[in-house]
């Protein structure tokens, strides 16, 4: 983090794990106002090897993290699926950006992906193509930065979606655990 002024400046990497294209995006952030650096994907297609692909999201990412020196990393957390061989597969790919963020001393946080959804549209069962939209008007990415692949705004979402949760101010009411949490807000809990 760099003081700049009053505000401190951040940058957040927001990875959405993928065996097939694994989408980042990184974001500064400025005080309450945040704005697009940069996102793509990583296309691991032509690699057949799955330890190949694992390589590769290590190579890659930590060279995001080289290139743009994140002082956070927010990744989507796996969804449960009814195929077990694409669950392990998707945790595996997670694990290992996870890993390229640990032996750079990057803070990670994990975010389901109903939550990004959430975070940025209002609707925790969003499109991709709405959060993509979504992004565009808050953030006032032009046109010709918009990618084609909707997994690169959803590495972004994670990111953003990160910025917005830790600029909100600790709702605990005063609960130091979670389960002092629960006890004080048993009627909210239980009213869901």
């Amino acid at each position: 983090m760099v003081q700049q002024g009053k505000q401190t400046e951040k940058i957040i990497l927001g990875i959405d794990p993928g065996t097939t294209i694994m989408g980042y995006g990184v974001i500064k952030v400025c005080g309450r106002k945040a704005e697009m650096v940069t996102m793509g994907v990583i296309d691991l297609r032509k690699y057949a090897d799955h330890y190949l692909k694992l390589g590769r999201i290590f190579e890659r990412i930590t060279g995001i993290i080289e290139s743009y020196l994140p002082d956070e990393l927010a990744i989507e957390a796996p969804f449960f699926g009814k195929n077990v061989q694409s669950m392990l597969k998707l945790g595996r790919a997670q694990g290992v950006a996870m890993a390229a963020a640990i032996s750079r001393q990057v803070p990670i946080h994990e975010y389901a992906p109903m939550q990004i959804k959430m975070a940025i549209t209002g609707n925790g069962s969003a499109s991709k193509e709405q959060v993509a939209y979504m992004l565009k008007q808050m953030m006032k990415i032009p046109d010709d930065a918009m990618l084609p692949w909707l997994d690169a705004t959803d590495g972004l979402a994670a990111a953003y979606c990160h910025f917005i949760e830790s600029s909100r101010p600790t709702s605990t009411g005063g609960a130091k655990s979670w389960k002092d949490f629960a006890r004080k807000n048993k009627e909210k809990i239980h009213g869901l």
